[in-house]
This record gives structure tokens, sequence and C-alpha cells, in this order.
């Protein structure tokens, strides 16, 4: 790895940084849980895609820019670092875009991906069950083939983003005599087709981040299958991928946020009477510059034609456990301040979102896969350890 930026990418680092600069709003939008915050973000979508910033790794043809992973991980900084909106249609572009180039056809990568692209079609995930979470292996929500159709019949929870979202990709049991990892396929559905109900679930903050979506025999063309049937838990480990090695959290989101941290660290030090608290900021900005090293080591990798295995599960415990980390400090510094949510404008500034940020935060180690899962694949796939 290659630590110096050719010229070529300082190029790219600058046309970034002067398009954000004259396209990012001037005040923060309303979040994206929020009804009128949906609409905000997808309408701010869809200025990155006027620019060909949707995702910048992909053709040109598609939306992107053709760019690879290191000039992604460049573009990735630009965003932090102008402060631009956190992106509604992540679980599009981080985690079936990149899906839909490896396994999905022509055409349906040109059905899906330019709307994807272009913020008209915002997705949701649809992986939990009641009673397959971090299991997923235990799925039992079925689609049944009927000519060229699926017909879906189940459940789904802790849907990311269904409240408002346009579509759900997901796991569905297509041989109802399979057991375990067998017999899924990955389809995609879109959530005003007739039969479907979404109910919102509220989080920590009260707002509708998740949903439960109810499939009353739903029926989905067969174009919507992703991949063969029965291959969805081979297509849906290779979307894990992308979630916790590479796409999903870029170093950038960690990296500024360190620096907010040692600024509010600066601004608060000398109200604070605790002792550890220095030694928690340095290490929260080393752990974030670390995560960087890594991420440039593996896209380095990925770009020389290698591939990324279970040493994702590496990288999902290290951002989670780091993002708690670095709000878990913020709390500390701010206080009994820190518990305050913010009513103006002027508290949000001062507060710095923390609270927000803090709740948000202790979902990381459920998401993506528990980190006690991610542990059990290190142990066992990394390790060569038994199985209990």
């Amino acid at each position: 790895m290659d630590l110096r930026y050719t010229e070529e990418q300082i190029v790219f680092r600058d046309e970034v940084r002067k398009w954000l600069a004259a396209n990012v709003p001037k005040t923060p939008l309303p979040s994206f849980d929020t009804a009128e915050g949906f609409e905000a973000h997808r309408e701010w979508e869809r200025t990155l895609a006027q620019g060909n910033w949707g995702m910048v790794t992909w053709p040109e043809a598609f939306g992107g820019r053709g760019c690879d992973l290191l000039q992604w991980l460049i573009f990735e900084e630009e965003y932090y670092r102008a402060g631009a909106p956190l992106r509604v249609n992540q679980n599009g572009i981080f985690l079936l875009g990149p899906t839909l180039m490896e396994y999905g056809t022509e055409a349906q990568k040109a059905r899906f991906i330019p709307a994807m692209a272009k913020g008209d079609e915002i997705w949701a995930q649809g992986w939990s069950e009641p009673n397959a979470g971090s299991d997923m292996a235990a799925i039992r929500c079925r689609a049944v083939r009927d000519g060229d159709d699926f017909v879906i019949s189940g459940q789904k929870i802790w849907s990311t983003r269904a409240v408002y979202a346009d579509w759900v990709f997901g796991l569905f049991r297509t041989d109802p005599d399979s057991e375990r990892h067998h017999g899924l396929s990955k389809i995609l559905v879109p959530l005003d087709a007739e039969g479907i109900t979404v109910r919102p679930i509220p989080q920590l903050n009260g707002l509708p981040g998740f949903a439960e979506i109810f499939f009353d025999e739903v029926r989905v063309p067969a174009f919507n299958l992703l991949g063969g049937e029965g291959e969805g838990w081979r297509i849906a480990m290779a979307t894990a991928g992308f979630e916790r090695g590479l796409m999903l959290r870029s170093p950038a989101r960690f990296q500024q946020a360190a620096k907010r941290l040692i600024e509010l660290y600066r601004a608060r030090r000398n109200e604070v009477l605790d002792p550890t608290i220095e030694d928690a900021v340095l290490r929260c900005y080393m752990d974030a510059e670390a995560y960087a090293l890594s991420t440039y080591q593996t896209a380095s990798l990925l770009c020389g034609g290698g591939s990324i295995g279970p040493e994702a599960s590496c990288n999902k415990i290290f951002w989670s456990e780091l993002d708690l980390l670095i709000h878990e400090t913020a709390m500390k510094l701010l206080g009994a301040r820190a518990e305050l949510e913010p009513q103006t404008a002027q508290e949000l500034t001062d507060l710095g979102g923390w609270l927000d940020g803090f709740m948000f935060a202790q979902s990381g180690p459920i998401y993506a896969g528990t980190n006690e899962i991610q542990r059990n694949i290190i142990a066992e796939r990394m390790l060569g350890m038994p199985r209990k």
C-alpha cells in the first residue's frame, strides 16, 4: 500500500471539494426519520446525481464516475469534511448496489441502479424476522413461485428506512422443505405492492427509523429475483460483506467525529475532573486513524484483485465499538447538559448532536450482525477454533 496520493487523486480530491463547497446545504436537513426530512434527503440524493456523485464507483452509464475504491475513500473524506447530509439511500447505494453489480442481470442493473443513483427509489433492507434476528438462517417468510410471479407471505422486522422507503430487498424461503441457509432467495419488493402493511417502530429518540413489514400474499414478478432460486444465502453474505467490511461505514465518518471530539475536549477540559478523559480522547483519535489506514489497506487489496473474507467481521466490531467510545467520551465531556434534547438550532450547535449520535451508536454492536456473532465468525473461520 502506497500512502502517497497520485496526481490524478489530488486533482480528483480538489474537484470533489469544490463541488461540495458549492452544493452542500448551508443549514442541516431535518432528520430523515421524519417525512419532511426523508424527502429533503431524497432531494439531496438527486442533487448528488446531477453531478454524477451518487455513487462514484459505479460506471458512468449507471450514474457514477467509474472511480476505484481509493477514489471513493477520498470522496468520503471530503464528503464528511464538508458536513454533507447523511445518505438516506445507504441501504441501496452501499449494500444493494454493489450486490446488483456482482449478481444482477444486465436488465436488472438497467432497471434498478440508475433510479437508485438518482434518489428516485429509496431502499429498505428486510433481513430480520421475529424469530430470526442475528440468525438469518432461521428465516421463515416464504415466497412461492406461481408462474411468472412469486407470492410472498410472512413478516420482516427492524427494517431500516422502511417507513418511507420505496423498495425493500430481503431473503425469503422459496423452498418450503428446506432448512437453515438452504432454500433461501433474495428478492426485491416494491413497498407499495398490494398486500403489504408497514408498521413503524420508534427508535430511542422516538422517531420511526425502523418498521415491521407484513406480506399478505404479495405478488412480485420473478424478474425481481436476484440470482437464482436457492442462492439467496450466498448473495446475502456478499451484501453483508459490503456492510461489515468496507462500504457502509467509511473511515471519514469516524475521523470527523474524532476531530469534533478533540474540539469539544479543548473547549471543556478545564471543567472536567475525570483524569481518564484525555486518554479516551486520544484513543478515539488514534483508533479512527488506525481504522482509516486499515480500510485503505483493504481497498488496495481489492483494487489488486483480492477479496474480503471473514476479516470483514473484525472491521464491523472495530468501527461499531469505536463509535460507542467516541460518543460515550463526548457525553462525559458535556456532563449533565449532554442529556438535553436541543430545541433550537443554536442549542443543536452548542451540543453538537452528540446525544442523537450517542443513542444511535448503541445499535452499532447489533445491526449488520451482532458483535457476538462476529466474534464467533472470527473464532471459527479466522482462528480455526472448534465450535462449541
